[in-house]
């Protein structure tokens, strides 16, 4: 571990003589340390929960100590636009060396805060679509990072959400409308409801107070189920979204295993843990000099599905049993 360590400061110490993007500290200063920036989604690390501690674990690691061989400089925004855009702009005013962003809603907003500052996206929706960068292999500029790959699972989720309740004809869709990549998930959503033979209804919230009129709303037009999007608020208000989900009587197909609460009846989607752990890997490339324009994109190729028995139960629902058997876990 040492070895490891003592290699990053002779890099950093370097300056001019290593190929170091940005540009490393001056050649005198063989002691800085590494700053890295952190612009989350939800209002605080307890709301992050596993996200936070994975992230903080995978950088130790690797052999970095806050404070001590790493700055981590943490930022909360709680979903609101006017602070990811004030806090992006406060994490590159600290000189950051590499800025990272959790989720699609802070991404946007670190791309736009800075054009010469590596920025590390974990846990994003359609990259090349939403225009953070050039290519899945080649991004070009100064973002690379790590999929969800979210978008291309809806029609799974809902193929699945089918067989778990197969009279189930009516489902809603949970929208936050201050998300960005929302509109992408309501035209793939209604693509592949319709090859299903789904009725989706979009019902929005963009805010915890909003959550429990839009569940009353859903439950008023005689929906069976609700789906939800892989958005930040979606994952800051997981227990209560699972909490009215159950009290409405929807059941709710969520897009990942940390997004399944009590209440909720199955989750499908990739490991977002490993994803935060794989983040802190390609900040430690990028801090060791490698450029972020030539860092492929990583995306998952591992999926959990899990379905909620206590859930079903509660509900009333017969999960089939080859469905059963299917599913990486069974929470019963």
């Amino acid at each position: 571990m040492e070895i490891h360590i003592r290699r990053r400061e002779f890099i950093f110490a370097l300056g001019g003589a290593a190929t170091v993007w940005p540009l490393g500290a001056p050649a005198q200063n063989k002691r800085r340390i590494p700053k890295v920036g952190v612009l989350w989604h939800a209002g605080s690390a307890e709301e992050e929960g596993p996200l936070f501690t994975t992230l903080v674990e995978g950088f130790r690691k690797l052999g970095y100590v806050d404070g001590q061989t790493i700055i981590l400089e943490h930022r909360f925004p709680n979903e609101m636009p006017e602070r990811f855009r004030s806090m992006a702009a406060e994490l590159v005013a600290l000189k950051v060396d590499v800025l990272m962003s959790s989720g699609n809603n802070a991404a946007p907003y670190a791309k736009n805060a800075t054009a010469t500052i590596p920025v590390v996206a974990m846990l994003i929706t359609d990259p090349v679509g939403t225009k953070l960068i050039d290519s899945i292999a080649r991004p070009g500029g100064n973002v690379t990072g790590l999929s969800l790959f979210s978008s291309e699972l809806i029609g799974k989720r809902l193929q699945l959400l089918k067989e778990a309740v197969p009279s189930v004809s009516r489902v809603a869709q949970l929208v936050n409308p201050l998300a960005q990549i929302s509109r992408l998930y309501v035209d793939l959503t209604k693509t592949a409801a319709d090859q299903l033979g789904l009725t989706v209804e979009r019902f929005e919230a963009g805010s915890h107070d909003e959550l429990e009129p839009a569940f009353t709303a859903m439950a008023k037009a005689d929906m069976q189920a609700v789906l939800t999007n892989s958005d930040g608020l979606a994952y800051a208000q997981r227990e209560l979204i699972g909490q009215l989900a159950l009290k409405n009587r929807l059941a709710a197909a969520v897009y990942v295993r940390e997004v399944l609460t009590p209440g909720t009846l199955l989750s499908y989607g990739p490991d977002i843990l490993e994803i935060c752990r794989r983040a802190t890997v390609y900040v430690d490339r990028i801090l060791e000099g490698e450029r972020p324009g030539e860092l492929p994109v990583e995306q998952p190729t591992k999926f959990q599905f899990v379905i909620n028995l206590k859930t079903a139960d509660a509900l009333g629902i017969a999960i089939p049993p080859l469905l059963l058997n299917q599913a990486d876990e069974v929470i019963s």
